[in-house]
């Protein structure tokens, strides 16, 4: 059995933050990119960071700021030293990350959704609802009509785009007992 140096940990523990970001096709916050590296190794928090950090200035990843939360990215450098490094992952950690990848992402982006679809009523009638779910729970569901399919997309692309902003517009006009009527 082979003992791996340091310089080896720390290679194969930054090649596995590429292989996450690599596999996760968007941007994914701190904790979520975090939770995902926990199902594959066991690693510790403060060298997590660090190697995203250092990630960072040799531009193999870029963060920015999205809705108050810290967002990280692969960058076509990154992908690039991927590419060429991929092979210092051992294999079981890949297959534990390729395994856990989808159900991990799945739960992580349940955790707080934003779902709209529309569904034909007859040729000229579509349902529309849009709803936010939290922790696999319908926290604000709403249903509506809408009478051309172009209409229907109109407005489920709008919940998709803007629900954090429609959603307390409409909880406050519901609590409003001084509206106009």
């Amino acid at each position: 059995m082979k003992i791996n140096t340091d310089s080896e940990t720390l290679a194969e523990n930054k090649v596995l933050i590429l292989y996450i970001l690599d596999q996760t096709h968007k941007p994914i916050t701190n904790d979520n990119l975090y939770k995902l590296v926990l199902t594959a190794i066991d690693m510790n928090y403060f060298y997590y960071q660090q190697f995203l950090l250092d990630m960072i200035e040799t531009n193999f990843v870029v963060s920015y700021e999205k809705e108050n939360q810290l967002m990280y990215e692969l960058t076509e450098h990154g992908k690039n030293t991927l590419d060429l490094t991929l092979d210092i992952l051992p294999g079981i950690v890949k297959l534990k990350i390729d395994t856990n990848l989808k159900s991990t992402l799945e739960t992580v982006e349940e955790e707080h959704s934003i779902i709209a679809e529309y569904t034909p009523k007859n040729e000229n009638n579509y349902i529309i609802n849009c709803k936010i779910v939290e922790n696999n729970e319908t926290v604000f569901e709403i249903k509506t009509f809408a009478y051309s399919r172009e209409q229907a997309k109109e407005v489920v692309d709008n919940w998709k785009n803007n629900a954090e902003k429609i959603y307390p517009k409409v909880l406050d006009l519901l609590h409003d007992t001084k509206a106009d009527k």
